[in-house]
């Protein structure tokens, strides 16, 4: 994704205020914010502002637990590289914003706060924003409760309905948790501890196994159903603990 153009030339005229335009100054070393009278911020201005918030938002998001873990770390590490498709440059840029963010002083809801005041204009970006956070909550397959009462202030600040909350629980945190219920494990098993589950459930639900017993069409057809379904919340739990 090249929107940016050059950000060492670029940012040189880079107009946001607030704890955005703090941040992105602080990163390049310059006092951005301080030029911010001269004119209304343009799309570039946008656009960095939407990405500066990012990963400043995810900085808090990945430290809400107490600390940034491997999990958080690869999918941060995948949102720069296949989300977001970043070049060298952009991405020393959004690593180093997401560093300096995940241990200064401001809050998550006033860099979000500031990120509605530019973007205001166009919800659709915002939730954008707003699903990526969901994404790097649920990087290590559990929305602690620390993550989540971050994410539930997001309608309120993007002036969102509350159903978007709702929406975005069940596409990415319902899901994760019918996967455990499905091998029967719990949402802190480990990957042997889900793999042997797997192999047991597999094993019980596979169609050879039913038909060699002699059961009804009917049953074995239900049964591939379930044993299909066992495979995929087995597959799906794999990925989350490769990253």
């Amino acid at each position: 994704m090249s929107i940016w153009g050059g950000i060492t030339g670029g940012l040189l005229g880079f107009v946001v205020l607030g704890p955005i335009g703090a941040l992105v100054g602080s990163v390049i070393g310059s006092n951005i914010s301080s030029r911010s009278k001269r004119r209304r911020p343009n799309n570039f201005d946008q656009q960095v502002a939407f990405f500066a918030a990012l990963f400043a938002c995810l900085a808090k998001i990945a430290k809400a637990d107490g600390r940034v873990d491997e999990a958080e770390i690869k999918k941060i590490e995948e949102i720069i590289s296949s989300k977001l498709n970043l070049n060298k440059e952009h991405r020393h840029f959004a690593i180093n914003i997401f560093q300096k963010a995940k241990d200064d002083n401001v809050s998550f809801e006033a860099y979000a706060s500031n990120l509605y005041q530019i973007l205001s204009s166009s919800p659709n970006s915002l939730l954008v924003f707003y699903e990526i956070l969901f994404e790097l909550a649920l990087a290590d397959g559990v929305l602690h409760p620390s993550e989540d009462d971050l994410l539930k202030k997001i309608p309120r600040i993007f002036r969102f309905d509350e159903k978007v909350y709702e929406s975005l629980y069940e596409k990415f945190v319902d899901k994760t948790n019918d996967y455990f219920k499905t091998l029967g494990v719990n949402e802190n098993a480990t990957f042997n501890e889900i793999k042997k589950a797997y192999l047991k459930k597999r094993k019980e639900f596979h169609p050879d196994t039913l038909i060699g017993k002699g059961l009804p069409e009917e049953f074995i057809q239900k049964a591939k159903e379930k044993f299909i379904e066992i495979q995929e919340a087995y597959e799906e739990l794999e990925k989350i603990h490769q990253k």
